[in-house]
């Protein structure tokens, strides 16, 4: 995919967030999420082999639509102004096992992967992983591959200890953690002047597959 046409039309859309100008832009809209999902199903095929979760039964691609539900919110804007796509191995609609994100647009380009505010329990079952392997997530996290394109471990973290560890557990920092996400951010220049898009995600996407690893292992036991 050409970046350049989408970053174009969502800047637009940005600009005129209505359903008439969406609506005069239609065909438009319709070939760019063609290629969209195009790219969506090429990240697919390649985490299938990096990932063995992903490639089975349970493994799905989810492209999003564009339209947002504006119900609860006092942003009433109709149209989300990226694409974005979610890989993961779960059955369910809702984000219930580690998965992989790829969204792109104007001012919000990223990739991203984890495990975005798992249920009480299974909240429990990571931080014990943790408490008992803190080893295993410190080498996924400082891996070469890792450290080359990602920061660290980021997402919403309590304030204090949660209940049951020590506010002075040498891992405290890590087990303060509600959802458990690596993600970049990435310039639109940067995404702009990439001859291979789909390579230049796809890199970023295969140094997260230890990292997803690490949290299905834990839920799997």
């Amino acid at each position: 995919m050409q970046l350049s046409p989408l970053f174009d039309f969502l800047a637009g859309l940005a600009a005129h967030n209505d359903r008439a100008w969406f609506q005069e832009r239609k065909a438009e809209y319709t070939r760019l999420r063609a290629d969209f999902e195009e790219d969506a199903a090429f990240w697919r095929q390649a985490l299938n082999r990096l990932d063995p979760a992903l490639a089975g039964p349970l493994g799905r691609t989810s492209v999003f639509r564009i339209y947002r539900d504006v119900r609860f919110s006092k942003n009433k804007d109709p149209y989300k102004t990226h694409f974005s796509a979610y890989f993961t191995a779960s059955a369910g609609k809702d984000v219930d096992a580690p998965g992989y994100y790829v969204q792109v647009g104007p001012g919000g380009t990223l990739v991203a992967a984890g495990l975005y505010q798992p249920d009480k329990a299974q909240l429990a079952i990571i931080r014990q992983e943790i408490d008992y392997n803190a080893a295993g997530l410190r080498a996924v996290l400082g891996a070469p591959g890792f450290r080359q394109y990602f920061a660290g471990l980021g997402g919403d973290r309590l304030k204090k200890a949660p209940a049951g560890y020590d506010p002075a557990h040498p891992e405290i920092e890590f087990l303060k953690h509600k959802s458990f996400i690596i993600s970049q951010e990435i310039p639109d220049a940067e995404a702009l002047a990439q001859q291979d898009f789909r390579g230049y995600v796809l890199a970023r996407l295969g140094a997260l597959v230890p990292f997803c690893g690490f949290l299905r292992e834990a839920l799997d036991q």
